[in-house]
């Protein structure tokens, strides 16, 4: 349990890291993709995009 944590967490800091770079390509942008200011802060919650990511995989990975 803890490796799948330790995934997440560090898929989470490399798309964080990544998320100027995804914007450029329309990735955070779709309809279904929560931007947000908090305190300051731009949060994004990418719902749409992380699924069209998901399928855009799954169909990738059916492929191979």
């Amino acid at each position: 349990m803890i490796r799948w944590v330790f995934v997440v967490f560090l898929a989470t800091v490399l798309l964080s890291a990544a998320q100027p770079w995804l914007a450029k390509l329309g990735i955070g942008r779709l309809p279904g993709d929560l931007r947000f200011r908090i305190f300051g802060r731009e949060v994004s919650l990418p719902f749409a995009s992380s699924l069209l990511i998901s399928v855009i995989l799954l169909v990738v990975m059916k492929l191979f």
